[in-house]
């Protein structure tokens, strides 16, 4: 990721509609610096979502890493077995 946008606080006080209307345009998030240091990111709700559903995922990847590795896991055959089973119960 870049950091290119890169502005001090002053300028989201002062320009925060400008603000909005370029990040949801770019998609690029905008780092906002207080006495030098940088101390927020600042960016569209579409891709903080997107960034979201993404952790989401990853966390769910290292949990099955996590089963995998602990030998929790149930042979293929096994769970189509068992969903072939679940839908002539429920009559599919």
């Amino acid at each position: 990721m870049k950091l290119a946008n890169i502005k001090p606080i002053s300028y989201l006080k002062s320009d925060a509609a400008k603000i909005v209307s370029e990040l949801t345009e770019s998609h690029e998030p905008l780092v906002i610096t207080q006495n030098g240091e940088a101390k927020l990111v600042v960016q569209d709700i579409a891709t903080y979502e997107a960034q979201q559903q993404t952790v989401a995922l990853l966390k769910i990847l290292a949990l099955g890493q996590k089963e995998i590795a602990q030998g929790r896991t149930t042979p293929a055959e096994d769970v189509f077995a068992e969903l072939d089973r679940l839908d002539r119960e429920e009559g599919v």
